[in-house]
Parts: structure tokens; C-alpha cells; sequence
């Protein structure tokens, strides 16, 4: 089966809104075997909306439809279907109850516009909402499968996974297929491919398989896919081949799926019983907001100081003033005294810190915008490591933060 994924609004095209639905449905689809290879975009324009139905059905097994379900007037999504169906609307029980029970849950009353809601294409078989008051509308035409949906991504997901993914598993049976992902970071896209070589090496002895590469300004990250007739059959191409991955970038690779690198050093830290305390200047506390994002973080991090100036290093921290005079700020040295400084007053296993130059002024040849030391401080030891990452003020901070977690996640694994 191919599909294509239709979103509809002025404010998509417009960007105050982020499209985050086509991803998500791209994602659900492509892992009951329907291959999404056309995804459009359009504004609130009826002729337009028509012909873009018209095309995409012809064309397409299967065309998920978001967005103008609401009950204001540029909402026209309903009207377009039931013109291009050539049908009407009729108002649904369920739908109406739905609504009811919504607005009694908040105490508010029903107005007709809402009520209007509960109107669906005649035809249809209705999908009920459980999180807001717009069903959504399934056509089969033949082979063809044709899902209005609401843009409001909460919505949308339960429709998918409640009534759209189980009713394309049941016409798509036999064809599978499942994904997997590999985070890593700390190497860079190019020399992770050459590490990894040729796909036909990685796979060798088995078929339908991909390997693809997902970099950001973090990490890279490395998605499997497999091919299969069963998942069963499907999950044993992917274990086969993160095994390989893993005996390749083992050290490199710190997650499946959407672990967080935060998430897995704050484990890290509490199988280990360990208490963490993070000293800042240029990542100017993103490095505790990272931290402090999983939940029972207060289990493992004791506290983050942001000492931004010369000044705050020395009294917050007990950085020798003649330290920063000799070396600068910016240096091995402060940063190795900053992380043993917040270590020793705040009591911790570890200490974290962070010193350098996110531009874009302020460089010199010495020490270019981009340089930036993080320290690490334990009760064995005590160093710091160099990375230069750029003039991009904001994704300086960024790499910086991950790259003092991934600094962490090693030290805890005792590699290099």
C-alpha cells in the first residue's frame, strides 16, 4: 500500500503552526507496512482542497487527511469532503453524546455551533473522538481508504491509534515493517559511516533491510529498518543488526528509541548511588535544565550553580583569582577548579562544569569563539576536555550541555 498525508490550514502554510502531525503519521503508517511517499500541505481554499483529494485518491492506496474540523467558519475541511463525496451531512448519536458529555465535564453549555459537530458525512463510518468534539470520517471506495482526521495533535493520535492503524492492519496483513533506533553522539556523521562500511557487509545473509542516517547539531542517530512478514520475524533482523552496530560504535551509542541522554546517565547515576552538582557559565544553565528533566532527577542532583562572571567563580566556588589571572576564565585550569569547587561545597559524588567563549564576539586567535572546556571532578580524579563548537551562540550551549553529559555517561562507564 502507498499513502499520502494531507494537512489542511492557512497556518500551516503560514508557519504559527508546526506541522507535527505528518511525522507522526508518516511514522505509525510506515510500521504496518503502508509506504508513505507524498505528503502535501495546503491552505484553507475549497477548489484547491478538492483537486489535492481528487490526485492524491487517484494515486493513492490510502490519504490521511488533518486539520478544519473545527467549528468556526474557516473550517471547511467537512464541507469540502461531503462536496467531493457528493454527499450530505447527518447528525451522529454518538458523536452528539460525546459532546455532551464534554461539556458537561466542564460545566459549560452547548452552543449550536458545537453542536454542528456532531454532523458527519452521510456515508461515513464515523471515528469517535475521546479527547475533543470533532469526530473524524472513514470512506473505503473499492481498495482505497480515505481518513479525515482533527488537527489538533492529541486528537489525531487517538484516532490513529484507536480506529485508522488497526483498521489498515486488518486490509495490510502479512506485511510488516519495524523500525529501530540508535542514539549516539560525540562522532560526527562521516566518520560513523566509515566506521560502520558498506550495508551490503552490515547485512550480509539477510534481506530487506536499511540502515539509515539521522544527524543533528547532538548526535547522530541510526534507524534500522526491517521488512518482514511477521514483527516477530521483523524484531530478529533488528536485533541482528544493532548487534553489529553496537560491536562497531558501542562507546558512541547511548540510547534506543527516544532515551534522552539525560535519561540514561540520570539511571546511571541512581544504580550507582552517585550525587551530582553542576557549576555553569556559557551554557548559562541549560546543563541543570537538562538534568532536571527527568523525573526523580532530586534523587541524583544535589544543585547547579550558573557563575557567569570571574567574580562568582571565585566566591561561589573557591576559584583561585590568580588561577583565572594566570590561565583566563576560559581555560583547563578553571574549569578543572570549577568542578572540583561545586564537588567540595555542595558535598556531591561529581562535579560538572562548563567555561567558555559562545560568541559571536569575544574571540581571540588563542581562544576562538567556539572553544569551550568542560571539567569533571570526582573523588579519584579531577580533569577537563577541549571542544570547539562553533559561532552559533544557541547551538554552542546546546553541544555544550551534551557534551558534558556524554563526558558524565563516560566516566560512569570508565571508557574513553
Amino acid at each position: 500500500m502507498t499513502a499520502e498525508i494531507i494537512s489542511i490550514g492557512d497556518e500551516l502554510l503560514l508557519r504559527q503552526v508546526i506541522n507535527s502531525n505528518q511525522a507522526y503519521i508518516g511514522e505509525q503508517l510506515h510500521s504496518i507496512g503502508v509506504t508513505v511517499d507524498t505528503m502535501t500541505t495546503i491552505g484553507d481554499d475549497l477548489p484547491k482542497i478538492l483537486n489535492t483529494f481528487e490526485q492524491a485518491l487517484s494515486m493513492h492506496d490510502v490519504v490521511i487527511i488533518t486539520g478544519g474540523l473545527g467549528p468556526t467558519h474557516d473550517d471547511i475541511t467537512r464541507s469540502a469532503v461531503c462536496e467531493f463525496f457528493g454527499t450530505d451531512l447527518v447528525e451522529d448519536p454518538d458523536a452528539l453524546a460525546n459532546i455532551k458529555r464534554i461539556f458537561a465535564s466542564r460545566r459549560m453549555d452547548i452552543l449550536e455551533i458545537n453542536r454542528q459537530q456532531a454532523l458527519i458525512p452521510r456515508g461515513c463510518t464515523p471515528i469517535q473522538n475521546a479527547h475533543g468534539t470533532a469526530p473524524g470520517y472513514w470512506f473505503e471506495r473499492g481498495e482505497k481508504y480515505f481518513a479525515v482526521l482533527p488537527g489538533v495533535p492529541y486528537e489525531m493520535t487517538g484516532m490513529m491509534e484507536s480506529f485508522v492503524i488497526p483498521r489498515l492492519m486488518q486490509e495490510n496483513q502479512g506485511k510488516v515493517i519495524a523500525h529501530r533506533t540508535l542514539r549516539t553522539t560525540g562522532i560526527a556523521e562521516s566518520l560513523l559511516a566509515h566506521r560502520i562500511g558498506s550495508p551490503d557487509q552490515l547485512f550480509e545473509g539477510l534481506s530487506d533491510l536499511s540502515l539509515a542516517y539521522l544527524p543533528s547539531p547532538l548526535g547522530v542517530r541510526l534507524r534500522i529498518t526491517a521488512r518482514a512478514a511477521t514483527r516477530g520475524d521483523a524484531d530478529e533482523k533488528l536485533n541482528t543488526i544493532e548487534q553489529k552496530l553496537r560491536a562497531i560504535a558501542e562507546k558512541y551509542i547511548y540510547g534506543v528509541g527516544d532515551e534522552e541522554l539525560e535519561q540514561v546517565v540520570g539511571t546511571m547515576l541512581v544504580d550507582r548511588g552517585l550525587r551530582i552538582s553542576v557549576a555553569e557559565s556559557c551554557t548559562g544553565g541549560l546543563l541543570a535544565d537538562r538534568i532536571t528533566n527527568t523525573s526523580g532527577s532530586s534523587r541524583y542532583f544535589e544543585r547547579g550553580l550558573v557563575t557567569y562572571s570571574n567574580e562568582s567563580k571565585i566566591y561561589e566556588l573557591g576559584v583561585p583569582q590568580s588561577l583565572i589571572a594566570q590561565h583566563g576564565a576560559v581555560s583547563r585550569e578553571v574549569a578543572e577548579a570549577m568542578a572540583f569547587g561545586v564537588r567540595t561545597k555542595a558535598n556531591t559524588d561529581i562535579g560538572l562544569s562548563t567555561t567558555g567563549i559562545a560568541g559571536p564576539t569575544g574571540g581571540t586567535t588563542e581562544k576562538p569563539v567556539g572553544l569551550l572546556w568542560i571539567g569533571y571532578s570526582d573523588a579519584e580524579e579531577t580533569l577537563a576536555l577541549r571542544f570547539d563548537f562553533g559561532t552559533d551562540r544557541r547551538r554552542f550551549k546546546e553541544r555544550g550541555a551534551q557534551a558534558a553529559l556524554e563526558l558524565l555517561r563516560r566516566r560512569l562507564l570508565k571508557i574513553a
